[in-house]
């Protein structure tokens, strides 16, 4: 069954929190690597893995893009890949913003078993898919990114 969020309590994350907790999660993958690249996976990845590459000084990004959510719902059965990654992730770091469930990490992780898994938020039904991470959050709590919100919303912190 398809997991709704249409209904449950909203969290906005504005930039200034975004980016704080995405060197935080860099400060801990320092000395995790080295790192000869980073996967982000498209489109919540995009920024955290910028910021990312940018303290660890990695300047091999690539993306991976997959689908797992129609709006805010989370779809049944496997992710859509819309744009695969070569090899088997020997030395690459894979980034993303947030971990839900595990789906699209634990499909991932099925094309890309020797990489690391580094997401800056994580949902307990993920927790189990993810290497490094920062900021765990309630299952039922639906993330309002930046990227996803108006910027009339958007405040520091």
């Amino acid at each position: 069954m398809a997991q709704d969020f249409t209904e449950n309590a909203a969290i906005r994350i504005g930039w200034d929190a975004l980016h704080r907790d995405a060197i935080i999660l860099s400060q801990k993958l320092r000395h995790q690597g080295p790192f000869k690249g980073i996967i982000a996976v498209a489109r919540g990845g995009l920024v955290p893995a910028a910021i990312v590459a940018r303290e660890l000084e990695i300047r091999l990004v690539d993306t991976v893009c997959i689908v797992s959510y129609d709006d805010k719902v989370q779809r049944d059965g496997e992710a859509l890949v819309l744009k695969p990654v070569e090899g088997d992730g020997t030395g690459w770091l894979i980034v993303d913003d947030l971990v839900d469930s595990g789906n699209t990490f634990r499909h991932l992780r099925r094309m890309l078993p020797k990489a690391h898994y580094a997401t800056v938020y994580v949902k307990p039904k993920g927790q189990d898919t993810v290497d490094t991470t920062v900021i765990p959050i309630d299952q039922d709590i639906w993330m309002v990114f930046p990227w996803d919100d108006d910027p009339a919303n958007w405040r520091r912190g």
